[in-house]
């Protein structure tokens, strides 16, 4: 049975695919990171697709490395409908979304990274993040995977959650339990307050969350796959296509 979409459910998104996916090479030579399929189909769409079936109207893409190349590739994409962000230096994730403020409207919106892969458990990822959603309490609300589940991380994971879902970020070479998994909703004004002209983190977007109570998150009851290098496309595809997986990513 088809989930309901929330009424709390942002009906815009921030897609992010202007990073230059350096460790994804020789891949990347010739194509954005975004582009690379998995499962013989772009992250990139893999993405759009989940954001299509969770009620987002309208995208906006942003792109640098091989930027032609993303425009060209959703030229007649439909649904969503695609807004273009380009960029001309690489403005980091804060800094791309403040660029693309003025088409992102004012309601909070989904930013999902473009160059990420998961499989949803039995209510969509979005669908579940739109449920715990409130505006009143939170400012960033972001998808989390535990990091013993995550297949292809290595590191040392992003944040701690207590049982209310507030976030702590983890201290210098300390261990945290969770890592992000790209994608969150978040207010955009909070990008326009007081933030650095040109290249930024969102970083600085959740500490500011953090130091006011207002970071939260919602673990992934799904499947999530961080893939960074050629290895780690080759390890994800590997697992998708064992048990039938394969059927599902689509």
């Amino acid at each position: 049975m088809t989930a309901t979409i929330p009424d709390t459910a942002p009906t815009t998104a921030m897609v992010l695919a202007a990073g230059l996916g350096l460790r994804m090479r020789p891949l990347t030579d010739h194509r954005p990171k975004p582009l690379i399929p998995v499962l013989g189909r772009p992250m990139l769409d893999h993405a759009l697709d989940r954001l299509a079936r969770a009620g987002v109207a309208r995208a906006v893409v942003n792109s640098h490395y091989l930027g032609s190349m993303i425009g060209a590739h959703l030229k007649d994409r439909a649904k969503p409908a695609i807004l273009l962000s380009p960029e001309d230096t690489q403005l980091e994730t804060g800094g791309g979304v403040k660029k693309a403020l003025p088409l992102l409207g004012s309601a909070p919106i989904y930013t999902v990274n473009a160059d990420i892969f998961w499989l949803d458990g039995p209510t969509p990822a979005l669908r579940r993040l739109a449920a715990h959603w409130n505006p009143d309490e939170m400012d960033a609300l972001l998808l989390l995977m535990a990091t013993t589940r995550s297949v292809g991380y290595e590191g040392l994971g992003d944040y701690h959650m207590d049982p209310l879902g507030r976030l702590t970020r983890r201290a210098e070479r300390e261990l945290a339990p969770f890592v992000y998994a790209g994608v969150q909703i978040v207010k955009p004004e909070l990008f326009a307050a007081d933030t650095p002209d040109g290249a930024f983190s969102t970083n600085l977007i959740w500490d500011r969350a953090q130091a006011a109570g207002r970071l939260f998150g919602l673990a992934h009851d799904g499947l999530w796959f961080h893939i960074g290098t050629p290895d780690g496309l080759k390890e994800a595809e590997d697992l998708l296509a064992i048990g039938g997986v394969r059927a599902i990513a689509h």
